[in-house]
């Protein structure tokens, strides 16, 4: 979510001052598993290229015997599902994508090879090299005859020209600004200036989908210190460090209906002809779920976290850009902890925005005496969203742990079951530990008295930020 740092200020306080008027809450999710419908026992609806399969398969996909010191696939596949409503998927091939040019390559590839159409979703477009580059990849495409629409936040967009996006309109591509930060330009219901599109999805023929925590922007430009065989020791050197996922197969239609559901909410023209939903074709053996979360919406991206923190045996790690949590996610990492599971987190040592790391400082005190474990990203700014539970349950996408993506912005998340991409997704994790310094009780209290106060007056602002 990262704003030029005048952009995110003013960003910002036009969005306390929204806020202000109304105040939305997160619904309670203590003891969520014994609160939900069907029992944990009941096989969880798995869809394939060619509708459900049956419940038979749908256990088969997932019924390993696991040790019960672990997390069971099974049950927790069917306690996600009746808490979000949401039906797991099978048949796709999952990619994981670490950094900048790692996946803005792989996108901009993805984009160049389009041959009917593409769908765009992003909270930040920049005007610079980069969203040059992506600019001009997608009028050519336009120009070939390929469909390309595309919505972009206006507050994540915050400075960029007009001119920038009007280029792209009179090459032919449909765009829409998303929650206009001017009235006079909103169409649909009502001017709701807190909500945000915080989504990064990117949408290929219907075959191939994005999502994560990759903006359009420069500063994605260079690689962080992730997998790199040299050790840069100034921070202009690194770039953002960050995770991104490429989706083929089945799963793809779930990543189409969010994008076609966020256009028309926010346009009531509808979308130009193309053929968006293919007939889906079975790409690997990952089992997923695709969960989109919007404000005054059902949670089910929150719910997911809860019953993930709540269910865990062995592990919680967590990699959280910006980390600023609601009470009952405290409660849950801390409960986690006391029970014997190994609960780190990974969060940023240097940070594109003070008050939000101050705000997530609050909380640290109490999380490292409860036995959770902490590690600040050393050099990189730290952009990634992802969590592996148990090392079988995974999830990569946009959302933050913090108020504002769970109640005020629409986000996606993609959930991998199974434990070969939680393998990865470990690798991963054991990477950026490598790369952090570990905060321990003892010297975290030893921290200045000036931290402490701009800790104690930022937790104050933690709903809006």
């Amino acid at each position: 979510m990262k704003i030029l740092p005048m952009r995110y200020w003013l960003a910002a306080g036009t969005l306390c001052l929204a806020s202000l008027s109304a105040c939305a809450s997160l619904p309670d999710v203590t003891g969520l598993s014994g609160k939900l419908e069907p029992a944990a026992a009941t096989a969880p609806t798995v869809k394939g290229k060619d509708g459900a399969l049956s419940d038979a398969r749908a256990k088969a996909l997932l019924s390993k015997r696991w040790n019960k010191g672990t997390l069971d696939l099974q049950t927790q596949a069917s306690l996600e599902e009746a808490a979000t409503g949401v039906p797991l998927i099978a048949g796709n091939k999952c990619t994981l994508l670490f950094d900048g040019p790692q996946t803005l390559s792989e996108m901009l590839k993805a984009i160049q090879g389009a041959r009917n159409h593409i769908n765009f979703e992003t909270y930040i477009f920049d005007q610079d090299a980069l969203g040059l580059k992506f600019a001009d990849a997608l009028i050519e495409k336009q120009r070939q005859g390929v469909t390309v629409n595309i919505i972009y936040d206006s507050v994540g967009t915050l400075g960029v020209p007009a001119e920038f996006f009007q280029r792209m309109r009179d090459a032919g591509i449909r765009l829409i600004e998303f929650n206009p930060v001017n009235p006079a330009k909103v169409n649909g219901d009502g001017w709701k200036l807190n909500h945000r599109d915080h989504r990064k999805v990117l949408i290929v023929d219907g075959k191939t989908a994005f999502t994560g925590g990759v903006n359009i922007s420069v500063t994605y430009a260079k690689s962080s210190l992730f997998r790199s065989a040299s050790r840069p020791t100034s921070e202009a050197d690194v770039g953002w460090r960050d995770t991104h996922i490429k989706i083929e197969g089945p799963a793809v239609q779930a990543f189409q209906w969010l994008f076609i559901r966020q256009w028309t909410k926010a346009d009531q023209s509808d979308l130009r002809e193309a053929d968006y939903f293919p007939k889906p074709v079975i790409a690997g053996d990952k089992v997923v779920r695709v969960l989109g979360s919007e404000p005054d919406g059902h949670f089910e991206i929150y719910k997911a976290y809860a019953l993930a923190l709540q269910e865990a045996k062995k592990s919680i790690h967590l990699t959280v850009a910006y980390f600023v949590p609601d009470r009952q996610t405290v409660d849950a990492l801390k409960a986690a902890a006391r029970r014997g599971v190994d609960v780190k987190l990974v969060v940023p040592g240097v940070s594109d925005v003070g008050m939000v790391a101050y705000a997530g400082h609050s909380f640290y005190d109490e999380l490292l005496a409860a036995g959770v474990h902490i590690y600040q990203l050393k050099l990189a700014v730290l952009h990634a969203k992802t969590a592996v539970i148990d090392g079988k349950w995974s999830t990569v996408g946009s959302t933050n742990i913090d108020m504002r993506s769970f109640l005020h912005n629409s986000e996606v998340n993609v959930i991998v079951m199974g434990e070969a991409f939680g393998t990865e997704m470990e690798k991963a994790f054991q990477e950026d530990l490598r790369d952090s310094t570990q905060v321990t009780l003892e010297s975290w209290r030893k921290r200045p008295l000036s931290n402490r106060m701009k800790e104690w007056s930022a937790r104050f602002m933690n709903y809006w930020l």
